[in-house]
């Protein structure tokens, strides 16, 4: 009888998980394609990259590095938290500042941190797992990710 019984709570947790696996699937269409909004990105996400600032956008070429979060509010708004560092030098620590992003349906779109006249734009895996950024500020040259969803807040 005790095997019946453990045997069920198996069974009984093996289609809870797969109805609660289906439920955060991908957001696709009914021909299979991905389907993206806003609400794709819905959390905080990992992130750090290399960059490299050219002249004219600053006085002489320099090496910019970045590690931080984004966190995504899920309706176009967010905040990054940023440490940088230019040719090895820190200039902010724990930055913290408002972004603003757009996601097309076929989970590509723009990312800005509009305090720092900075747009990018983004590439979103289709259950909004994760992403990859590339900077579209003449000047610079930026390729960061994949940033990976650590946390839905």
């Amino acid at each position: 009888m005790k095997r019946v019984g453990i045997w069920a709570i198996g069974i009984g947790l093996v289609v809870t998980v797969g109805l609660l696996a289906v439920a955060q699937g991908d957001a696709e269409k009914k021909d299979g394609t991905p389907t993206c909004t806003e609400a794709t990105l819905k959390g905080r996400y990992l992130f750090g990259g290399i960059a490299t600032q050219l002249p004219p956008a600053v006085p002489q070429q320099s090496l910019l590095a970045v590690a931080g979060y984004h966190i995504f509010n899920g309706d176009g708004t967010g905040t990054d938290i940023v440490t940088a560092s230019i040719n090895g030098v820190i200039v902010e620590e724990n930055f913290e500042t408002p972004i603003s992003y757009t996601v097309n349906k076929e989970c590509t779109g723009t990312y800005t941190v509009p305090s720092e006249g900075l747009s990018f734009g983004i590439f979103i895996a289709p259950n909004g797992e994760e992403l990859i950024v590339i900077g579209t500020n003449p000047g610079s040259v930026l390729v960061q990710g994949p940033s990976r969803r650590v946390s839905r807040k």
